[in-house]
């Protein structure tokens, strides 16, 4: 596929836990100052980027252990429809000062659902909160030396990873959503596809093709305005209802588990709560040393993650002492 034929219009998918910076995500890309107001559900939202004509599909987390399976079938089904026939690519919002679990459980479900090319081919990392890069400090650097559990995302997706929060060099948002926007095309191209598509989504599009039809000839005999596409469209895709997804196989966990999971979430949103009132200097030695107590576990983790945490911050402390 050449760049002459790329589409005008580009359709993305915006995923992400709560607080993971979807709504800036979104209202950066529509260059919606005010930001974008994004409801519970899932939503779709369009706008201009860049030149192209730019359709942000933003879904909820559907992934995340507190998601009912009656409202994960449901959000689902709504993010297959509002994005069909299938997106350009997907955009995987992940913040650097939280563990990677949520998002990797994410990728997993886009496999098995959607098959691999999903994620290996038109998926892109966004990555938000960068406040914890220091200024000197390159994110591919940052995920290098500190979090090679983000390494590990980035590589399942194809080595791509992008972000539209203010980086070095960088003039204006404006301009990271140009670099974005490229990415995408970049995927497009190299798929050779005119968007992602699997049997699924196909599906899918025929099922909202043929609810057009039915409501334009409804609208016809009710003397209505027929005539808007867009708002034909948008009506059918909203009126698919649940589709049949077998999630029981996609989200193997036990109540046991679903506990766990919760009590080392809020273990870890303490930890980082803590961490972050921290000198910037030893921020990130203390969160190790806490990871390695917290991870392993008991007395012998406390002790080995102090020991971690103090050699990391001497380390840190000698280094930056040298350079100056």
């Amino acid at each position: 596929m050449s760049a002459s034929n790329l589409s005008a219009e580009i359709r993305v998918v915006v995923l992400g836990r709560a607080g993971a910076g979807k709504n800036s995500t979104v209202s950066t890309i529509l260059g919606q100052e005010g930001g974008a107001t994004l409801r519970q559900e899932c939503s779709k939202h369009t706008g201009q980027a860049a030149g192209r004509q730019v359709t942000v599909v933003s879904s909820t987390d559907w992934f995340g252990s507190s998601c009912v399976p009656e409202d994960r079938k449901r959000q689902l089904s709504s993010l297959l429809a509002l994005s069909s026939p299938g997106p350009h690519a997907v955009l995987l919002c992940v913040p650097l000062n939280q563990p990677a679990d949520g998002e990797t459980k994410a990728l997993d479900v886009l496999e098995k659902l959607l098959g691999q090319a999903m994620v290996q081919k038109h998926t892109i990392v966004m990555f938000t909160h960068t406040e914890e890069l220091d200024h000197e400090e390159g994110l591919e650097d940052y995920l290098l030396n500190w979090r090679k559990d983000l390494t590990e995302l980035v590589r399942r997706c194809g080595d791509r990873y992008h972000t539209l929060e203010t980086q070095p060099g960088r003039a204006e948002p404006n301009e990271a959503v140009r670099e974005l926007l490229d990415k995408v095309d970049q995927v497009v191209m190299e798929s050779g596809e005119d968007h992602f598509s699997c049997q699924l989504y196909q599906d899918i599009e025929e099922q909202i093709q043929k609810r057009q039809r039915e409501i334009v000839r409804q609208r016809q005999a009710d003397g209505l305005d027929s005539e808007d596409e867009e708002g034909v469209r948008l009506e059918a895709e909203n009126s698919i209802g649940d589709i049949d997804l077998s999630l029981d196989a996609l989200f193997p966990c036990s109540d046991v588990q679903v506990s766990q999971g919760s009590f080392l979430w809020r273990l870890w949103e303490k930890l980082t709560s803590w961490v972050w009132g921290l000198p910037k200097l030893v921020r990130r030695e203390a969160l190790l040393g806490a990871l390695v107590g917290l991870f392993v576990g008991g007395p012998v983790g406390g002790a080995v993650g102090a020991t971690v945490g103090s050699v990391a911050t001497e380390v840190g402390r000698r280094k930056t002492q040298k350079t100056k």
